[in-house]
C-alpha cells in the first residue's frame, strides 16, 4: 500500500486525562514510583510505560514523538527543544573522537558552523560535497567514514539530494545516511527511500505559526533507546529536551500541516513560474527548470507539491535589500530569517542564514549576495501578492515595465 503520511497523522486518536479531545498535558518535572525497584528498573531502562524524568521523556513529548513517527514511517521518534537540538544529538550520538563525516556542502549555516567549527574540536572532521555529484560524494568517503549526511532540499540553494542513490552509497560502505527534512515534510519521506535518521526543526513548517522552538530525530527504536540512555545518550545527557506545553502546542499544529503545505506549494509554484516568465532567475524544485525536478519527482509524495521556498537573484545585495526592504513595507510578507510561516517571509543568506559560511565558499557554491530566499505564505489570493510583488520590483529597478 502506498505511504501517505498525511492519513497516518490522521488516524492517531488520543484522549484526556478526562475526556478531552487533546491530550493531557503533563507538567511535571519528575515522576513518582509505587516502589524502589521500579525506579531502578526504569534507571536500567527495563521498565516500559515508567516516567522518570521529563528531561529523559514526559507524556506530552512522547505523544509528539509518536505522530512524528508516523510522519515520518519510522520506528519511534524524539523530540528536542530545537532543530539545532536534534541534529547535534544524533552526530555526537553517532560520532566518536577520530570519525569522518561526509556532509553536503549546501546546509542550514547552524549545522555548518557546527561540522566545520565545532566538531573538530573533538577530533571529528567533516568533509563537504556538492550532494547531486555522487562520484565526489563517493570519492570523499575514508575508512574512517561513519555518516552521510545531507538536506532532502538544502538550504538555502534548494538542491535537491537523491536519497535513493545516497542510501545506496551508505550501504556499499556501512554508513548511517542521516537526512534533514525540514524544507519537505510530507513532500518527501526520507526513511521511505532508505535513510537510517530523519531529523525535522518543528520550528519550522511543522509547528507553522513562528511561535516555538522545537526539533526531532525520526528512526529506529533502538538508535532513540541510545540517544535517551542515561548513561551515554546525546540526547540525555545533553540535554536538548522539549517543553511539555511546546510539544502540546506542536501537536495541535500538525493535524493542519497537510492543509498547509499544500496551499503553500501551490502558492509558491504560481510565483516561481510567474517570476521565471519575467526574466528573473529562479529557483524552485516545482520548474522543469530546476536541475533535479526529475529526481524530486520520483522521490515525492505527489498530493502536496514541491514545497514552499523558492529563490531569484536580483544581482546584488544592495538591490536585494532595498526590495525586501519595500515589500515588507508593502505588507507582503517579513523580512526576517526562518521559513513555514503563513505570512511570506524573506531574506538575503548570504548575509543572514548562511552567513555562518565563509565567503570563499559561498561563491563556489553558488550561492551570490543577490541571492533572495522566499518562504512563501498561506495567501488566498496568490496572484494579488504576485501584482504587489511585481510593482516592488519594477520600482525598484529589479524589473522594467
Amino acid at each position: 500500500m502506498k505511504f501517505n503520511p498525511a492519513e497516518n497523522i490522521q488516524d492517531l486518536q488520543y484522549f484526556g486525562e478526562f475526556g478531552g479531545v487533546n491530550p493531557s498535558i503533563s507538567d511535571s518535572s519528575t515522576y513518582t514510583f509505587l516502589s524502589a525497584k521500579t525506579m531502578f528498573d526504569t534507571f536500567e531502562g527495563n521498565a516500559d510505560g515508567c516516567y522518570l524524568y521529563s528531561r529523559h521523556s514526559s507524556p506530552s513529548n512522547l505523544y509528539l514523538g509518536e505522530a512524528l513517527a508516523a510522519l515520518e514511517g519510522t520506528e519511534t521518534a524524539n523530540v528536542a527543544a530545537s532543530g539545532m537540538g536534534a541534529i547535534t544529538q544524533v552526530l555526537l550520538q553517532l560520532c566518536k573522537g577520530g570519525d569522518h563525516i561526509v556532509s553536503s556542502r549546501t546546509i542550514y549555516g547552524g549545522t555548518y558552523a557546527f561540522l566545520k567549527n565545532f566538531t573538530p574540536k573533538l577530533n571529528i572532521e567533516t568533509t563537504f560535497v556538492d550532494i547531486t555529484k555522487l562520484d565526489i560524494v563517493e570519492a570523499a568517503i575514508t575508512k574512517n567514514t561513519k555518516v552521510l549526511y545531507c538536506e532532502s532540499v538544502s538550504n538555502p540553494l534548494l538542491e535537491v539530494a537523491d536519497i535513493k542513490a545516497l542510501a545506496d552509497l551508505a550501504k556499499k560502505y556501512n554508513l548511517q545516511l542521516v537526512v534533514d527534512n525540514t524544507f519537505s515534510p510530507l513532500l518527501i519521506s526520507p526513511a521511505k527511500l532508505g535513510a537510517h535518521v530523519v531529523i525535522h526543526s518543528l520550528t519550522k513548517f511543522i509547528n507553522g505559526s513562528s511561535d516555538t522552538l522545537g526539533g526531532v530525530v525520526c528512526g529506529t527504536q533502538e538508535f532513540i533507546n541510545n540517544l535517551r540512555n542515561v548513561n551515554d545518550g546525546a540526547s540525555m545527557l545533553l540535554g536538548s529536551t522539549m517543553d511539555s506545553l511546546r510539544a502540546a502546542s506542536i501537536l495541535k499544529n500538525l493535524r493542519t500541516l497537510h492543509i498547509r503545505m499544500t496551499q503553500h506549494s501551490k502558492n509558491a509554484q504560481f510565483l516561481a513560474e510567474k517570476f521565471e516568465a519575467d526574466g528573473l532567475k529562479t529557483v524552485y524544485p516545482g520548474l522543469v527548470s530546476h536541475p533535479s525536478h526529475e529526481i524530486f519527482k520520483s522521490m515525492m509524495n505527489t498530493d502536496y507539491g514541491f514545497g514552499g521556498l523558492l529563490t531569484i537573484d536580483v544581482g546584488s545585495l544592495e538591490k536585494a535589500n532595498e526590495l525586501m526592504e519595500l515589500m515588507q513595507l508593502k505588507k507582503i510578507g517579513y523580512l526576517a530569517v526562518s521559513l513555514g510561516f503563513y505570512k511570506t517571509l524573506f531574506s538575503a543568506p548570504g548575509s543572514s542564514t548562511s552567513s555562518e559560511i565563509p565567503k570563499e565558499e559561498q561563491i563556489a557554491m553558488g550561492l551570490s549576495e543577490g541571492l533572495i530566499r522566499f518562504s512563501i505564505g498561506l495567501d488566498n489570493d496568490i496572484e494579488r501578492t504576485y501584482n504587489s510583488m511585481k510593482n516592488c520590483m519594477i520600482e525598484v529597478g529589479v524589473l522594467k515595465k
